[in-house]
């Protein structure tokens, strides 16, 4: 085991670290190597590292995972851009956050828009995949069922995009004014607590309903907050979302301190959520690679095993990026994507 890194942060406190740092910038740099060689149409295997290859982690760049580009490609960008439509598919698919209950609700109800929402309709479909055996919910969340009279979740849920709507959320957000107000919005909802907020922020922030920088505001989850008590020994008494901007700060001096080659998403840097990303991932890798730290919650194995699917993945991201103009073979998604942007203004 390696001596402690100590980082020196102006003001004069001390940042002092565990071999689980460097892991961190390593981790990082590995799985966007896994990832761009994927997404390029290389053959697996993406990587020697027998951890990566054998169990599932997220990308680096959240905007990268699947969920996030099916969020975007299809739910964000296909249909009606009006303030209210992009807020309500948002909202209906990430408080469920499973790809497979969108497609359930669109190929029983079709398109999918406030305009035309009946609270029955919807409610009927996901009881009757429920009672099929099917799960409505992604187990990535643990999702609290807000207080609105019903015995079952998901119609609770239902309901709170309702209140949500009828609140006059969609116009309160896009006057939001910053990131931190956008959450602090969705915070004052039920059953929405910090981690879900910032999230669903994120989420909404990936559409033209809002335009801020991803460099403004962090709220650590349960997962990002373990893998920051296992990268540091001592924090200094610097809360976790200040240890984030440190990381997004220090990302470039780190990686070539260590001599790893980070290859950003097109040009674009990791952002605060990533980073933030990246320490809940790490912390499911520091339990096979560094069993010895424990870190707080005590969780000694990774559940989730990994089966590549070789097939390369078409990227799609906010065109206010500017990424998908730089995306080899993508005319087409260039196309699609401006009109999507255009649709309803």
């Amino acid at each position: 085991m390696r001596a402690a890194y100590d980082i020196r942060l102006p003001g004069g406190r001390v940042l002092k670290t565990t071999p689980v740092f460097d892991t961190y910038w390593r981790f990082a740099s590995q799985r966007q190597e896994m990832f761009m060689r994927r997404v390029l149409g290389t053959m697996p295997p993406w990587t020697e590292d027998p951890i990566l290859s054998g169990h599932r982690f997220t990308n680096a760049y959240r905007a990268s995972d699947r969920v996030s580009q099916y969020l975007i490609r299809h739910v964000i960008y296909e249909g009606s851009q009006k303030a209210e439509e992009v807020f309500f598919r948002t909202m209906l698919f990430k408080l469920f956050n499973k790809i497979e209950t969108w497609e359930s609700l669109c190929s029983r109800l079709g398109a999918l828009s406030w305009g035309d929402f009946s609270f029955d309709a919807y409610a009927k479909v996901l009881d009757g995949l429920l009672e099929e055996g099917e799960r409505v919910y992604s187990a990535a969340y643990i999702m609290p069922s807000p207080a609105f009279g019903s015995p079952r979740k998901h119609r609770n849920h239902l309901r709170l995009i309702e209140h949500m709507m009828t609140d006059g959320a969609p116009k309160k957000i896009a006057k939001a004014g910053s990131l931190r107000g956008a959450f602090e919005l969705l915070r004052g909802y039920p059953s929405l607590g910090d981690f879900l907020a910032f999230q669903f922020a994120i989420d909404i922030n990936y559409s033209e309903l809002t335009d801020f920088s991803e460099m403004e505001f962090v709220v650590a989850g349960p997962g990002a907050r373990d893998g920051i008590s296992k990268c540091f020994s001592d924090t200094a008494g610097l809360s976790e979302a200040e240890i984030i901007h440190v990381m997004a700060a220090r990302a470039d001096d780190e990686f070539e301190r260590l001599g790893v080659r980070f290859q950003s998403l097109w040009g674009r840097s990791l952002q605060l959520i990533d980073c933030q990303n990246v320490f809940c991932e790490v912390s499911k890798y520091a339990r096979v690679a560094h069993p010895e730290i424990k870190g707080e919650s005590g969780r000694t194995r990774i559940k989730q095993k990994y089966t590549p699917r070789p097939a390369p993945i078409p990227q799609w991201y906010p065109p206010k990026w500017g990424i998908q103009l730089q995306l080899p073979n993508n005319s087409m998604q260039r196309t699609v994507l401006r009109s999507a942007a255009d649709a309803g203004r």
